[in-house]
Order: C-alpha cells, then sequence, then structure tokens
C-alpha cells in the first residue's frame, strides 16, 4: 500500500508532501490544476521514462519519493532479497531528474536502475490511464487484459519462446537443405586451413619471445664485444674507472676528516663506486650468458619464417592467427551442425511439438478466462446502464499458430448497436466504450494483486446516474484495495472516503500547484463547485450535501 509520496520541483508543484490511507480516495480540481500531476510523479518514481519537461521552470532538478507498506507482500520481499536490497517491511522509491533529462534511481536508499523500478513496481500499483479505454481497440491490448486477468502472461512468454526457437531451426534446416553444396565447399576449405594453422601451434606470447631471441641472437656478438669493451673501460684495462674513483674516494674521505664542506663529495663519490661495482658485477653474468649460436638463430628465423607465410596468406598480423584459428574452428562447428540436415530436421520436429504443446495449454487457459470475463463484464456493463449490452471474448484460430499462440483475441459486444456480436470497434460509440473500458478495469482490478489501483479520468464521458454507480464501484473496490481515482465527476467523489483537492495559484508571477485534504464542509464546497461551476448557489451546496449524505 501507498503510504506517503513526496514531491519536490516537479511540473508546477513546488514542494508537496502527501500521506495515504486505506480506502477510496478522490482527487478533485479545476481544469489546469495540475490533478494528472500526481499521478506523473508517481508513474516516475514506479520507472516511467524521464523527460526534462518535469522539473519545474528555473530549477535544477525534479524529485519524487513514493513509501510503500509490503510488509503483506511476499513477493515484493523476495524480489528484494533476490537484488540484494535492504527490506525492512517498507519501500522507499526515489527518482531524481534534472533539467538535461538525466536521471537516477533509488531502491531504499540504494542506487538501482530504471528497469528495477519498473520490476518491483509491478509488485505495487497498477494505473489506469484517461484514455485507456481507447487502448482497449489494439488487439495486442485486448490479448495482454485476458491473459493478464487469468494469470498466463508468463505462460504467454513460454509460448512466445518456443515459437522463435521452432522458426529459428525451421529456417536454419531450410537453408541447410538449398545450401549444402556450397556449405560443403566452405567446410572443405575451413578444414584445410584450421589444419594449417593447427599443424603450426602458434600462440601470440611466442611471437614475442622470438622477436626478442632473435634480436640477441643476431646481435650476440656485437653485444659480447660491446660487454668486454665496458668491462675494460671499467676494471680490467689500464687507467680502469673502478680503481680512479676507488683512489680519488680515498682522498676526499681523509681530506672531509680536515674539512667537514667536502664530506657530501666524499659520500657521493662513495656511492659512484659502489655502483661501478654492481654494474661490473651485471656485465660479467651477462657475458658468461651470451654466446654466439647460429643454429638456434637459424631455428628461430625458420619458425618465425613460417609465422609470418601464413600471416601474409591469411593477410592478418602474425598475433592474430590464434584468434583467426578460434573464429574458423567456431564457423566450422556452425557449419558442420548446419550440414546435418537429418539432425537439423529432429531438432525443428522437437521445437514444434514443444510449441504445440505449450500454445494448447494456453489456448485451453484462454477458453476458461473468456468465459468467466465475458459474463463479469457483462453484469458489470449492466451497472453501468447498458444492459441491453453482452460482451463477449472471441478467440479466433490462427492457422499454423503465430507466436502469441494458437488464435487471436478479439473484444466484441452484441445489443447495443447490434444483436450479433461484433468487434469492439465496430459496435461501440465513445461514451459506451468508456463505460465498457471501466467495467473491464474493475472487474480485472479485483483479481490483480497490486494492492494500489489508480484511475485517472477514466469516467470521461459519463454523467448523471450512471456516475453514481462508477462511484459506488469504485468505493466496493475500495473495501478491497486502496483506490485512488481522479474524477472531475461530483458523484464519484462523493462515494469516496477521503477526498483531497487540488488548487493552482500565482505568486510573484510563478504558477504553483498544491493539494489538501478536505473536511466535511469543504467537501460540500467542492462538490457544490463540481455541481455549479463559477457560482455556487444554496441549492447547489444542499444538493452537494444529499450527494455526501447519499453516499
Amino acid at each position: 500500500m501507498l503510504l506517503h509520496l513526496a514531491i519536490r520541483d516537479f511540473v508546477i508543484v513546488d514542494r508537496l508532501e502527501l500521506e495515504f490511507a486505506r480506502g477510496f480516495a478522490a482527487l478533485t480540481g479545476e481544469t489546469g490544476a495540475g490533478k494528472s500531476i500526481l499521478i506523473d510523479a508517481l508513474a516516475l518514481a514506479l520507472g516511467e521514462r524521464a523527460d526534462p519537461g518535469v522539473v519545474r521552470s528555473g530549477r535544477e532538478k525534479a524529485e519524487v519519493a513514493a513509501t510503500f507498506d509490503v510488509e503483506a507482500l511476499p513477493p515484493v520481499r523476495q524480489w528484494l532479497a533476490a537484488q540484494d536490497l535492504e527490506d525492512e517491511g517498507q519501500l522507499i522509491l526515489r527518482r531524481v531528474v534534472d533539467s538535461g533529462g538525466r536521471s537516477r534511481a533509488y531502491i531504499n536508499g540504494s542506487a538501482c536502475t530504471v528497469q528495477q523500478l519498473r520490476e518491483v513496481g509491478e509488485y505495487l500499483v497498477d494505473i489506469h490511464g484517461q484514455h485507456a479505454h481507447q487502448s482497449l481497440l489494439r488487439a495486442d491490448a485486448q490479448r495482454q487484459l485476458l491473459d493478464g486477468h487469468g494469470g498466463l502472461l508468463e505462460l504467454a512468454r513460454e509460448v512466445s519462446g518456443a515459437w522463435k526457437s521452432w522458426r529459428q531451426l525451421e529456417s536454419a534446416l531450410e537453408a541447410a537443405r538449398a545450401g549444402s553444396e556450397a556449405s560443403a565447399r566452405e567446410r572443405d576449405m575451413l578444414a584445410w586451413q584450421l589444419q594449417e594453422l593447427e599443424q603450426l601451434g602458434f600462440s601470440a606470447p611466442e611471437w614475442v619471445e622470438l622477436e626478442a631471441e632473435q634480436r640477441r641472437l643476431a646481435h650476440a656478438a656485437s653485444l659480447i664485444e660491446g660487454a668486454q669493451f665496458a668491462l675494460g673501460a671499467l676494471v680490467e684495462g689500464e687507467g680502469a674507472c673502478e680503481s680512479l674513483v676507488a683512489g680519488v674516494a680515498d682522498r676526499l674521505q681523509d681530506m672531509a676528516r680536515v674539512d667537514e664542506e667536502l664530506e657530501a663529495a666524499a659520500g657521493m663519490l662513495q656511492s659512484v663506486q659502489a655502483e661501478i661495482s654492481e654494474v661490473v658485477s651485471i656485465l660479467r653474468r651477462y657475458s658468461d650468458r651470451v654466446d654466439l649460436d647460429p643454429a638456434r638463430l637459424a631455428e628461430v628465423e625458420r619458425r618465425m619464417d613460417a609465422v609470418l607465410g601464413l600471416a601474409r596468406k591469411h593477410r592478418v598480423e602474425p598475433e592474430q592467427l590464434p584468434e583467426l584459428q578460434q573464429q574458423w574452428r567456431v564457423r566450422l562447428d556452425g557449419l558442420q551442425e548446419a550440414a546435418d540436415v537429418e539432425g537439423l530436421a529432429d531438432k525443428a520436429a522437437a521445437a514444434a511439438d514443444t510449441y504445440r504443446q505449450l500454445a494448447a495449454r494456453l489456448s485451453a487457459g484462454r477458453q476458461r478466462v473468456a468465459q468467466e470475463l465475458g459474463a463479469a463484464v457483462s453484469a458489470q456493463m449492466r451497472d453501468l446502464a447498458l444492459g441491453s449490452g453482452r460482451f463477449e471474448v472471441a478467440l479466433l484460430p490462427l492457422e499454423g499458430g503465430a507466436a502469441q499462440g494458437l488464435e487471436q483475441v478479439e473484444f466484441r459486444v452484441a445489443g447495443l448497436a447490434a444483436n450479433e456480436a461484433r468487434s469492439l470497434a465496430k459496435v461501440a460509440s465513445g461514451g459506451e466504450l468508456s463505460r465498457i473500458s471501466l467495467a473491464l478495469q474493475v472487474v480485472t482490478s479485483r483479481n490483480a494483486s497490486v494492492p494500489t489501483l489508480i484511475f485517472d479520468e477514466v469516467d470521461v464521458g459519463i454523467g448523471g446516474g450512471v456516475a453514481e454507480i462508477v462511484g459506488r464501484l469504485l468505493h466496493q473496490l475500495g473495501a478491497e484495495r486502496q483506490v485512488l481515482c481522479v474524477t472531475h465527476l461530483p458523484q464519484v467523489a462523493a462515494r469516496a472516503d477521503w477526498h483531497w483537492q487540488v488548487k493552482k495559484a500565482s505568486r510573484d508571477g510563478v504558477v504553483t500547484s498544491r493539494i489538501e485534504a478536505l473536511e466535511h464542509i469543504q467537501r460540500v464546497e467542492e462538490l457544490a463547485r463540481m455541481l455549479g461551476g463559477v457560482e455556487i448557489t444554496e441549492t447547489t451546496r444542499s444538493h452537494a450535501r444529499e450527494l455526501l449524505q447519499g453516499a
């Protein structure tokens, strides 16, 4: 259940904090006051697409935070555990959008993705928009509503996945049958090329080692000569550097005992003497290790020539040969698998069988749910002054099936413009379609698992006695769920357990929107305004009081 909603610098709202309770709440106000802004803000917290236009003019960012009680919602708590997010019985969804359109999302204070907001939001709130009746004319929306009402969405996803797997295997089978000769030529070429590379047994690190060894062996003579020259200059020749430095160091050390100013120079020269000794040790070890080995040099160069030959042949760098070998191996394995026409046929047949079994289960579920939904919506239509109407869900067979299953779902109505059941789009007028949509929403919402239902002006095109019935239906729904309805109908608002009014104000040329909870007298005034327009008379107030008393 939604407990608290905090909005900051969102569209024309500067600061707003709302506390929510159980039951049916009505949200009313003059046109343009910002009634739907509350719904838009909540939708943003639930993962709706961010738009820089939601940031209030002159502000750097908009922020929305929604707090929910999830103590009695095991699916939400299981989801939080799976995401390694904190769970203390309450869930706080927070969204921040800056003026550039960039957004950040948080769940219980931890950064998250917008997709995670959407996922958890599906457990918490179901929003029925004011144009929901228009989506009912789309075949995909009708199918999803039926599957969602019957708890068949997961099975429908499995059917779609099975269809995709089956069609992919069928395409591979057709390609294998059609291109077997060309495929065989490519397989033979790849197998021969792979054999060359595998016989070479080459790896990328080996090339680096070969280059280093070749350089050393090719220049072995000059390296040995250079090392001997250095040793002669440092320690072995006449006037060797090491003995000269040692003599100067001793002399400076004696002088430093007389004059402390020379201590630094003496110390530095001693360090030089130590470093020369270290250099001599390194050169002697190097001279012992390096030798002339023409045979090894020839062997290394033959190996490098073999690698370079294949690299030039396939127009790659030597280091890329192992990667090319791996690519060819993957391609050859794929071609060999594709060439197995009999094996592919078996796999395609098995995939087709899996699809048909899943689709048959989905069809059986849809038939059951279609009958139940048709009867429930028809009964609800009678309450909404559509007594002559009968709602049906037709399941039209699709030859061979499709990704959505073995049938197409079509909502039909009989008894309005025609006695014979016909497609909803061809029969219902705008006002009738709104009422049928509301009947569907009420019926499907009763079976939904989400605790909070929001209706955003779904009563457009409804008035009079039907409006009272709509109010009664929403009030009954509020006994089972938390219901919030943005409405312009006083008959609906009068049935609410609690009532909010949205007002628009202007201060220093800046328009803001605010919401306040209404007590009994304030509700009378608001209902009178909704009944009578700008000029409120005692007659409209009396009518407003009657509405509240009747509710």
